[in-house]
């Protein structure tokens, strides 16, 4: 209860950010105020702004769990992360900030409009973003959710609200399928965050960040003492994940020698003996025995291989528990790793699926490259390239982001994959390892208040990448289809309860789809950034620096890249029958994505005529040349 009260402090604290935002932009022009904050963000908002957004429910709920699940090849796979603030930052950010100045743009649709003075790119350039951002957003509300959910177990008044729920939509298409908590907390996750970024707009977003990337900071440092004295530091925690096999899938039945009158409900995560064995088995979901019955029906369970692990976790069930279980269906194996000692500890690293294992070297060498450019391409963070406030801001925040990601990223592998030693079973539910850990954490430091701190710090990182995205989509609505195309003419007023309206649209259809989301966020974190990165970076590029480009090179640029990506994940979701992506030879959809979209706009340019002199001009400096005839 202690760290729930910790964390509602926090929740405060945002909120009045909140309102002291919106009242410091109401003497402003509201559209230029409400998505970019009037172009006047300093040092220190800029750098925290851009590093809270990048470090999203991805960096602190999806990549834990793959570091849970895979082990130290984890810090290969985020290298490329550490210099993306050198990329990203050095390769557009001046150009992106003095071109989007001079067109007087908000969004990044606008910007490429003005730049071609082509109203097909900028409704393109819309339609791209609303489509790969509902993906980013779908993986940060299911982060939310899962946070509210750990933190709130055990209060009464939220364990009577989950029943009510389950009974509520029990049998609903869609909502059924999903726990009572995840629901529960979905619904106040997404009210809360659509709700003050609505009120707020993007000052709002962006001093929210920069408590939120102080927060984030802290929670991890904090974390990282914490980790490294309950494990009995890291050599000895390196020991012990040397003796570990990555667990086994099974189906079993629970059984219970008593009959009852009433329904008996087995809440999921709990840890059973398997009857007549030393060994036992976590539940991945909720179990019913009903009334009168002994038996429950079959259900997916996980069973733990290492003996150091199954050991620990006997020694903590109740010896008067009622509950045994039998499995009854055959073991599901990892595909790589099983029954493999040390295989947490070196790459590729175990996979479920894959024979491979999990980070082959040419994938491993994608990634470094994918983190690093799909980065640069992303919208959300060109609209915040477009509004610093000089070149000193600039140059000392890719210098403060950088430092700032290294002290974030590495320790987050350490301390998740010490987490494997201190939490046992967690693949029944790995996108929940991040609060899990942080509430174990500070129970055994007789510190449960600071849980809350510390769950915040996952927390902020997920509200910080939601409002960016309500507000960049939201803007790319409002400014790009309805004052562009359908009412130009449109007051301060109607733009204003149109964007408010928006955003509620948007983060409700959000909340909507993401009621049923895949096992790993992370996949869609991935996915989306791919997407966006293939769709936007090097046209960005080529119309930020070749004069030659030209509306229909980076119309056709656009497409190819953002058709190569969702080519490969079909093609990868027909071979597996799941959500993930098809590696051809080996490397990421983004890297082909990134080649064919360059020679789009390569070609697609030459195939039309030059821009206007006039255009040249103005964002080149100079005329047009005169192709000779």
């Amino acid at each position: 209860m202690t760290s729930l009260i910790s964390f509602g402090i926090y929740m405060v604290a945002v909120f009045a950010l909140a309102i002291f935002a919106n009242r410091a932009g109401k003497s402003k022009s509201f559209v230029s105020e409400y998505f970019l904050g009037s172009k006047s963000i300093g040092l220190w908002a800029f750098a925290f702004t851009y590093a809270a957004t990048s470090a999203s429910g991805g960096s602190f709920m999806g990549f834990p769990s793959l570091i849970y699940t895979h082990g130290w090849v984890l810090a290969w796979w985020i290298a490329g992360y550490m210099v993306v603030p050198i990329i990203a930052l050095g390769l557009l950010a001046k150009r992106i900030n003095q071109v989007g100045r001079i067109a007087g743009a908000i969004t990044i649709p606008e910007l490429l409009r003005r730049r071609f003075e082509n109203r097909n790119v900028g409704n393109l350039a819309t339609l791209l973003v609303v489509f790969f951002m509902f993906f980013y957003l779908m993986a940060q509300f299911k982060a939310g959710a899962q946070i509210m959910a750990t933190l709130m177990e055990g209060v009464p008044v939220y364990e009577s609200a989950v029943a009510g729920v389950e009974r509520v939509t029990a049998g609903i298409p869609w909502v059924g399928a999903a726990e009572g908590d995840y629901l529960l907390c979905l619904l106040v996750f997404a009210v809360s965050v659509i709700a003050y970024t609505t009120f707020g707009g993007f000052r709002a977003v962006v001093w929210t960040d920069v408590m939120q990337g102080v927060v984030m900071g802290l929670g991890v440092v904090i974390m990282l003492v914490l980790t490294l004295a309950q494990v009995g530091g890291l050599g000895n925690a390196t020991k012990r994940l040397g003796e570990m096999t990555p667990p086994q899938f099974v189906t079993v039945i629970v059984s219970t020698g008593e009959v009852s009158q009433e329904d008996r409900r087995i809440p999921r995560g709990e840890w059973i003996q398997l009857e007549g064995e030393s060994k036992v088995i976590r539940l991945k979901s909720s179990v019913i025995i009903t009334a009168g019955e002994t038996e429950s029906e079959k259900v997916e369970a996980l069973k733990l291989t290492t003996p150091d692990e199954i050991n620990r976790v006997l020694a903590g069930i109740d010896a008067t528990s009622p509950w045994t279980a039998t499995i009854t269906g055959p073991e599901e194996l990892y595909a790589y790793g099983d029954g493999k000692k040390g295989v947490y500890m070196t790459a590729p690293g175990p996979s479920q699926k894959d024979s491979g294992g999990f980070l082959g070297v040419m994938l491993a060498l994608s990634f470094f490259a994918f983190w690093t450019f799909s980065g640069a391409g992303q919208p959300s963070y060109m609209v915040r390239q477009m509004a610093f406030r000089d070149t000193i801001t600039l140059r000392r925040s890719i210098v403060m982001v950088a430092v700032y990601f290294t002290l974030i990223y590495f320790p987050l592998v350490i301390i998740f994959t010490c987490a494997r030693v201190l939490l046992p079973g967690m693949e029944i539910h790995p996108d929940r390892v991040m609060p899990e850990m942080a509430a174990l954490l500070t129970s055994n430091a007789g510190m449960p208040w600071l849980a809350g701190l510390l769950i915040a710090a996952p927390f902020a990182a997920v509200m910080s990448s939601v409002d960016s995205f309500l507000l960049l989509v939201s803007s790319g609505i409002v400014r790009d289809v309805y004052q562009e195309s359908i009412n130009p003419k449109a007051s301060e007023k109607q733009v204003k309860k149109l964007s408010y309206l928006v955003t509620v649209v948007v983060g409700v259809l959000g909340l909507l789809a993401v009621m049923h989301p895949p096992q790993f966020l992370q996949h869609l974190i991935v996915f989306a950034s791919a997407g966006l990165g293939a769709c936007f970076l090097m046209p960005m590029i080529f119309a930020l620096y070749w004069p030659r480009t030209t509306s229909r090179g980076v119309i056709a640029g656009m497409l190819t890249g953002g058709a190569t990506v969702l080519v490969l994940y079909l093609v990868g979701f027909l071979i597996t029958r799941e959500f993930g992506e098809y590696l051809l030879l080996g490397l990421h959809p983004f890297v082909w994505a990134v080649l064919f979209s360059s020679l789009a706009i390569y070609f697609g340019s030459l195939s039309q005529k030059p821009v206007s002199g006039a255009i040249r001009l103005r964002y080149f400096g100079k005329p047009v040349e005169r192709t000779k005839r």
